[in-house]
């Protein structure tokens, strides 16, 4: 038996208590090259500890369809993590609050293609599950010792879909 899981817009609000939404929307804060580029300063609050460093990283992961499986969420107890798409296809996003060392009831969106996501440090969260191939993402996040991974498999599985 599995658990159903809604998955619904991602918008800066409801994403907020699990990290930044990265996207060019609104009036930019400054206009550069000769006026020709709009800049959108400063979106994510990027966190690598005190022993790591900012590593830029290329990921190619395998697109899924929705319904979705999740099975297993991970943290990163040590630095955030930021996805990039080298896209503009829809991602989805799955967030778990921490409860006591394990992740509580999960949360899902949907990016609108021209979105990018930083997790927080220590934030549970799904993995890489682009919904169109190609699903190539420049990835920001802590470089260094000691290994900054954690996995939580679930005992029941979540379904996670669209309304």
């Amino acid at each position: 038996m599995t658990q159903v899981l809604i998955a619904h817009p991602l918008n800066a609000a409801a994403f907020a208590p699990y990290g930044d939404v990265l996207d060019a929307t609104g009036a930019p804060d400054k206009l550069i090259n000769q006026g020709l580029c709009a800049r959108f300063h400063d979106r994510a609050t990027l966190d690598f500890g005190a022993d790591g460093r900012a590593g830029i990283s290329m990921f190619n992961a395998e697109p899924c369809a929705l319904p979705f499986a999740l099975a297993m969420v991970e943290r990163h107890p040590d630095g955030s993590q930021a996805f990039i798409p080298l896209h503009q296809n829809p991602f989805l996003v799955v967030v778990a609050p921490d409860e006591n060392g394990t992740p509580g009831r999960p949360q899902a969106f949907i990016t609108t293609g021209a979105q990018a996501i930083n997790l927080h440090r220590n934030i549970w969260h799904g993995v890489l599950t682009p919904l169109a191939a190609p699903g190539l993402f420049a990835v920001i996040d802590r470089i260094g010792p000691p290994p900054n991974l954690e996995e939580h498999w679930f005992t029941t599985p979540w379904e996670v879909r669209t309304a």
